[in-house]
């Protein structure tokens, strides 16, 4: 069994477990489970990857996921079996060359959706830079410390933006997801930039930095969740020196403020736009106890 992920935490959640996991399919299969991604144009793509690799093919999704809508493309294709329960379907239907043509939906790779900027389907943002990334790279100060990471990184925008200005010399780009990372490399061809595939909540870098950036994810379902907020939060303050800064940008109701006062010395709102607050916090209270 092979399960291809791309998701640094579930890879290695899988791998623990002894599976092989891998960022895309190799070989031929006798069955595919494809489960179906919110983002349409991904669905399509691990879909059409499925019926060109399996003899047989699940598709497993919700109804909020677009499940519903995916069906009725599959059947004008090739012939299904479904199975509905809850809000939810699987649908099975032969692939190889006895299934359908697929063709259309196939992965197009590297996308050139917004200008000057690469992504790939699976990445947050994939065709417009993001408002919160925008304003918190507006905030910036002309200039900023020498040591920084940009935890969430994304596919590169708001790190391009860091590297811009005056007085950094490394800059750590961490992200969990494997197709942003391979978009940010692409936009980010600055020597001062270290790449890194890993959970942000536990990266360690090589040595404590001066500054934390971030726009953090709240998303683990649908549902806002603050809790990952708050951890990212939290690792930053890990791998700060005893005079390191934060920067970070989050919707306005997100309860971060706690958070920040727990665990740095001073806590600012520089601004407030467009649904967003931009933080500043300075000073770490305390580090996590497995130093870098």
């Amino acid at each position: 069994m092979q399960i291809v992920q791309g998701f640094k935490p579930d890879v290695d959640a899988f791998k623990a477990q002894g599976y092989e996991v891998v960022t895309e399919a190799d070989g031929q299969f006798d069955l595919a489970i494809v489960a179906v991604p919110r983002a349409k144009a991904e669905a399509r793509a691990l879909i059409a990857d499925a019926a060109l690799r399996a003899d047989q093919v699940i598709v497993d999704g919700q109804k909020t996921d677009g499940i519903d809508s995916i069906w009725k493309d599959i059947k004008k294709r090739v012939e299904t079996q479904v199975v509905s329960k809850a809000h939810g379907k699987a649908i099975r239907f032969s692939g190889g060359a006895s299934g359908g043509d697929f063709s259309d939906w196939a992965n197009p790779g590297p996308l050139h959706l917004i200008e000057g900027f690469t992504t790939r389907l699976g990445v947050f943002s994939v065709d417009r830079i993001d408002k919160a990334s925008e304003a918190l790279a507006e905030a910036l100060p002309a200039k900023l410390p020498p040591r920084i990471a940009d935890l969430g990184a994304g596919w590169g925008y708001l790190s391009r933006a860091i590297l811009a200005r005056e007085g950094v010399k490394e800059l750590h780009l961490v992200e969990a997801e494997a197709a942003a990372i391979a978009s940010a490399k692409d936009n980010i061809t600055d020597d001062r930039a270290q790449f890194h595939w890993e959970d942000a909540t536990k990266f360690k870098p090589p040595h404590l930095l001066d500054a934390v950036i971030m726009n953090p994810p709240f998303h683990t379902t649908r549902a806002a969740d603050p809790a990952l907020g708050q951890a990212f939060i939290a690792a930053a303050a890990g791998m700060l020196t005893p005079q390191g800064q934060l920067w970070l940008v989050a919707n306005r109701q997100l309860p971060y403020e706690a958070t920040l006062a727990s665990l740095f010395g001073t806590v600012d709102e520089i601004a407030v736009t467009g649904g967003f607050k931009l933080l500043h916090a300075a000073k770490p209270l305390r580090r996590a106890a497995t130093k870098p």
